[in-house]
């Protein structure tokens, strides 16, 4: 591509008419209002990668809300907008388009939250990370369509290097490490050398990072369509050790991850059961230590602490023969995630196969009798009732009694012998 290269080409065909209009549309608006307006970021990159990215970040050296307040005329759609930010957000049929004022940013102690402040294009450029997301399209008109790159984005998209803006970059903000080795192993690009050395050097700077802000970062991995080489690859580089010293990004859990995105396929698989498989290889007390570094949500934490805990009875759950209501009693109140989670993992043939008649046959097996009617047959209340709950469950796991005439049946016999 030659220098100063205009995509207005590239973006009619590779974007939808309605967001190529809206965005020609947002350039005149914003002109006429005597503000430069920009498409920015992964949309760009992705642009000249030939890829599909629909999630389009504007940038308005102006006033991004009330400019979203006049497009949202056109297109009567929804607008949220955060005043503390200077950020709009507008929603319609099935677009979604973020508007921001151009700011610059102040760390005020490495790992902080920046200090915000309104600038130019160039500020709000050099406050990114890496410099295939530092480019920029023009939308007004006149220049509409033209690549502004002020860091070398194009030519290290040619050259498939991930290379960030400055020495200071992995200090100011570390979850730059993260976001480094999702678009290296995304893009099968490699780590410029430089910025690979300044990323080894400053891995501990991951300390500075909020737990809540770690957990996005991991989250954001877990949606990637392969996550697993991004864990082989922090593993490799150390980054990985900084969530868990035992956690592993090795074979055996990028075979485990597969296995789930072919159960899970078509769809793509759950966050919650790829983590569960992440923390299957930890003890107890090393599960909660990595609970406690993601801040988990309870749910989430529950379904790590029920795997360590299913994986903790395997031996039992692998003896050959085990009667169904043994297998039920085993795993009866644990998350499925951490039953599937355990079912992939386990070395143990029968006891996957257990687990599997747990969640595809026996979870779902009911009483038909309830409480009040073991009462009208006699039995009194209290701990006579949970104990003919329980032996009418053995029956109906076991295949003894398939009815509720043979629950019936079952009662009279337990009446008689008493």
């Amino acid at each position: 591509m030659p220098r100063g290269i205009n995509l207005a080409r590239i973006i009619e065909k590779q974007l939808p008419a309605e967001l190529v209009n809206f965005m020609w549309l947002a350039g005149e608006i914003a002109h006429t209002r005597g503000e430069r307006i920009y498409l920015v970021g992964g949309v760009v990159r992705d642009l000249l990668l030939g890829q599909a990215n629909l999630d389009l970040d504007l940038v308005v050296e102006g006033n991004a809300i009330e400019l979203a307040r006049q497009l949202r005329e056109l297109n009567q759609g929804k607008i949220t907008t955060h005043p503390q930010f200077n950020t709009a957000k507008l929603q319609w049929d099935r677009w979604s388009v973020d508007l921001t004022t151009a700011r610059a940013e102040t760390y005020e102690k490495p790992g902080a939250l920046p200090s915000v402040t309104l600038s130019s294009i160039d500020d709000d450029l050099s406050r990114r990370d890496f410099t295939i997301n530092v480019m920029a399209i023009r939308l007004n008109p006149g220049d509409y369509g033209k690549l502004f790159d002020p860091y070398g984005g194009r030519n290290d998209l040619k050259a498939k290097l991930i290379r960030v803006l400055h020495e200071k970059s992995f200090i100011d903000d570390a979850t730059r490490i993260w976001r480094g080795l999702r678009y290296e192993q995304r893009l099968d690009f490699h780590l410029e050398r430089k910025t690979l050395n300044l990323l080894k050097r400053d891995i501990t700077m991951l300390d500075t990072i909020s737990d809540d802000r770690i957990r996005y970062e991991i989250e954001c991995v877990l949606e990637e369509k392969y996550p697993e080489k991004v864990f082989r690859r922090a593993e490799e580089l150390g980054v990985l050790a900084k969530l868990h010293p035992a956690l592993k990004g090795n074979g055996w859990l990028a075979e485990k991850f597969d296995q789930v995105r072919r159960l899970s396929s078509p769809q793509p698989p759950e966050t919650e059961l790829y983590l569960a498989l992440l923390a299957y290889p930890l003890t107890s007390e090393e599960v909660e230590s990595f609970i406690s570094r993601l801040n988990l949500p309870k749910s989430l934490a529950q379904t790590l602490r029920d795997t360590i805990a299913v994986k903790n009875k395997m031996r039992s759950l692998a003896i050959p023969g085990l009667s169904p209501s043994n297998i039920y009693h085993l795993l009866d109140g644990y998350s499925s995630q951490a039953l599937v989670a355990n079912s992939l993992a386990t070395e143990s043939p029968v006891a996957s196969q257990n687990i599997r008649l747990f969640l595809n046959k026996l979870k779902d097996i009911k009483i038909l009798l309830t409480g009040d009617d073991l009462i009208k047959m006699g039995i009194a209340s209290g701990p006579q009732i949970r104990e003919v709950l329980e032996l009418l469950r053995e029956a109906r796991l076991n295949g003894r009694v398939t009815t509720r005439e043979g629950e019936e049946e079952l009662v009279k016999g337990w009446l008689a012998q008493r």
